[in-house]
């Protein structure tokens, strides 16, 4: 039985134990890559600033899996004299080791932070975040290099561990954990969605946190971020809207899975709208039930009937009544969305469609009047060509992008940072610039 939906909703429960230090001298680090998502909503519930902890293992020369120590940021090293013992491994060989690993730290480091400094842990109480622990030797030596950059107290606070770890785990001061189950085998066992995090989203998460300091944290920035329940055929949808406090565009998400919400390729892309602005509402079209029959998913009718419905619903509701609308689509998720447009021509003002499947919007393509972007994966060879064909269907304005080597699911790096910036620019060019809104975070 699955404890949490996904990394966001561990982040969440796990915040509501770490709630007495709300108000402290804290400083969020999320363990890369996982543990940031996590450390991510802990961090906004404590109003508390993120910053990521590097750390890369030691390992024994002729068997790497054995860590013989630790290195961290600002030249920390941390070093198992047991092992070294037992291994024998010379004092140069421990710097060859090490010299190679502090190279892939730094660009690590670099990378994340994008010229910001590291967050200084003098003083303050360090607060150690990861998605789960099993054995442990990543959070020990995470641990011992907060405390040798200064932290005063150490806490490791992850959703999920094997309980024998955590009960003798001496290098934090204090550890919280939402569930440590005693047959505990993986972590991600324990999640219902627990798709890889890529760096490009800890680079997202990272500059919205460092955006929410800067703009004084959430008591500064009063938006609606909330789930929802929407109904429509007798079922109750599930999904989750995030508005800006002044909020003139917002994005719905289509997707043809029943895990829209949970996608974190559809975070990513919202988390980047609304860096610029805009709100966004990211929706399961289907329930998990549905879901499992596939024909569900290529039924474009139900999901359109649904879409229509979502988008029904946002127009009654006071914060969002007065929002240019837009759709962002993907896979089946793209057909309905075209289809929808080609009902609500009014309504809808901008389309970008990732990865999508155009035709099966059917004839309803040719009514559609939105602005709408294509993206495709140059590698996606059947859907690029299938978005080729539905640009000579189609009258409104609209663009045919591809993301060259990128395939289906933009896993390739930064093929999802290209995706995510493609669709900010024309939803900003299409949505905010029709309102005049000023566009933060957006370089034109």
């Amino acid at each position: 039985m699955y404890v949490f939906d996904d990394r966001i909703d561990a982040g969440r429960q796990l915040a509501a134990r770490l709630d007495a230090l709300k108000g402290s001298d804290i400083v969020v680090l999320g363990l890369p890559r996982g543990g940031v998502p996590v450390a991510a909503e802990v961090a906004k519930a404590l109003d508390a600033p993120l910053d990521v902890i590097v750390v890369r293992k030691l390992g024994v020369p002729f068997q790497p899996e054995v860590a013989m120590g630790a290195i961290g940021e600002g030249g920390v090293r941390v070093l198992d004299d047991r092992v070294l013992a037992m291994t024998h491994v010379s004092e140069a060989e421990q710097r060859e080791v090490e010299d190679r690993e502090r190279i892939a730290l730094e660009a690590r480091s670099v990378r994340f932070r994008r010229g910001r400094t590291r967050i200084d842990l003098t003083g303050r109480v360090a607060v150690i975040v990861d998605d789960g622990i099993a054995t442990g030797s990543t959070a020990r030596a995470a641990c011992q290099v907060a405390r040798r950059l200064g932290a005063a107290r150490v806490v490791l606070a992850v959703p999920v561990a094997a309980r024998d770890t955590i009960e003798d785990f001496a290098d934090a001061d204090e550890v919280i954990c939402v569930a440590a189950p005693p047959n505990f085998r993986a972590v991600g066992n324990h999640y219902r969605d627990f798709s890889p995090t890529t760096e490009d989203e800890v680079i997202v998460l990272l500059d919205a946190a460092a955006k929410r300091v800067q703009l004084g944290n959430a008591a500064s920035e009063p938006d609606s971020d909330r789930d929802v329940m929407i109904p429509v055929d007798g079922i109750r949808m599930e999904g989750h809207v995030h508005v800006p406090e002044v909020a003139a565009a917002l994005v719905i998400f289509a997707h043809g899975s029943g895990s829209s919400r949970h996608s974190p390729r559809n975070r990513f892309v919202a988390d980047v709208l609304y860096e610029a602005g805009i709100g966004t509402l990211l929706l399961d079209l289907l329930t998990p039930e549905e879901e499992v029959d596939r024909s569900n998913v290529f039924d474009i009718e139900l999901l359109t009937r649904r879409l229509v419905a979502a988008t029904d619903w946002l127009a009654a509701e006071p914060e969002t009544a007065a929002c240019l609308v837009g759709y962002f689509g993907a896979s089946t998720g793209a057909g309905a969305a075209l289809r929808a447009a080609g009902k609500l021509t009014e309504r809808i003002s901008a389309i970008v469609s990732r990865g999508g499947r155009p035709e099966l919007a059917g004839p309803a393509i040719a009514m559609v009047t939105a602005p709408t972007l294509l993206i495709v994966g140059g590698a996606d060879t059947n859907v690029r060509e299938l978005n080729r064909r539905a640009l000579e269907t189609m009258h409104c304005e609209n663009r045919l992008e591809i993301v060259e080597g990128a395939t289906h699911l933009f896993e390739e790096s930064g093929a999802l940072v290209t995706v995510a910036n493609l669709a900010r620019d024309w939803f900003v060019d299409h949505l905010l610039e029709r309102t005049n809104q000023p566009v933060e975070g957006t370089q034109r």
